[in-house]
């Protein structure tokens, strides 16, 4: 079995970047006729989501903190609040992103990372504990501050966000998780000593499995005050797959040239019905 549309061996696995794809009926889920394609196209993306909440084992009524607010942030912190969690912050650079998630029920808070960078591995290092000890001061739905959290998603691949949210443990109660979503620099200087004095579990999350019946599930529902709108996330649409150069451009982007957000990008290749 290989995953479809791979680039880790060459010659590259057949992709999906086509109008139509052969494959093994037994391994399909038919989506419901009310289910809208847009829809449909978030649950590659939201069973990364589901496979990190389960993957987290979170206590019933947790406090959650998500590094990131791309589409993979979003979808994690929308899962984690529906699943139970009381408290969810989210992170990132991007307060139009931040703001984006709080204002669309994402999450309950949110925090803009401000952008600091050292030049050594100490500076880099005294950054993250500026900036997990800013997150610990954000304030709760109660009004209290947010201050120790059961679990941090890493969704950036960023260092400095791993390196905070294991701050963020350090001052939490001991036995927390940081599980690492984001995929970025291979080789990273962490905290450890931190991690390992307050019994932190690193935990590493890669794709999913068994996950698209519960996603069908999740955004099959209406969304109300405290299940967010998932179709939301789907901001740039194109047609045909002459499209694709222009689409894959976008998706690179953070926002478009009139300013909106710039999320989740689909392409339309058929104007056939389902």
């Amino acid at each position: 079995m290989r995953f479809r549309s791979s680039a880790k061996s060459f010659p590259h696995a057949q992709g999906t970047l086509q109008d139509r794809i052969n494959h093994p009926s037994k391994w399909c889920h038919k989506l419901p006729e009310t289910l809208s394609l847009d829809l449909g196209a978030l649950l590659e993306p939201l069973g990364v989501a589901i496979h990190a909440t389960r993957r987290a084992q979170l206590p019933p009524l947790s406090s959650v903190l998500v590094f990131g607010a791309g589409a993979v942030g979003l979808l994690v912190a929308g899962m984690v609040k529906i699943s139970g969690a009381s408290n969810v912050v989210i992170a990132d650079i991007d307060e139009g992103r931040v703001n984006f998630a709080v204002n669309n029920g994402f999450a309950h808070a949110g925090f803009t990372v401000p952008m600091k960078r050292g030049q050594t591995i100490e500076e880099n290092l005294d950054i993250a504990r500026e900036t997990a000890a800013a997150i610990g001061k954000v304030k709760k739905t109660t009004g209290e501050e947010f201050g120790e959290v059961d679990a941090v998603f890493e969704c950036t691949g960023v260092p400095s966000c791993l390196q905070a949210g294991i701050y963020v443990q350090q001052a939490s109660r001991p036995g927390g998780r940081v599980l690492l979503i984001g995929m970025g620099h291979p080789i990273q200087t962490l905290p450890i000593s931190a991690a390992a004095l307050r019994e932190v579990d690193i935990v590493g999350v890669f794709r999913y499995a068994n996950t698209y019946p519960t996603g069908i599930e999740v955004v099959s529902k209406q969304p109300g005050p405290d299940y967010p709108d998932f179709s939301k996330l789907v901001t740039h649409r194109y047609k045909g797959l002459d499209s694709l150069p222009e689409a894959f451009q976008m998706a690179a982007k953070t926002k478009d040239d009139q300013g909106k957000l710039v999320l989740k990008v689909v392409v339309e290749t058929s104007d056939e019905p389902r």
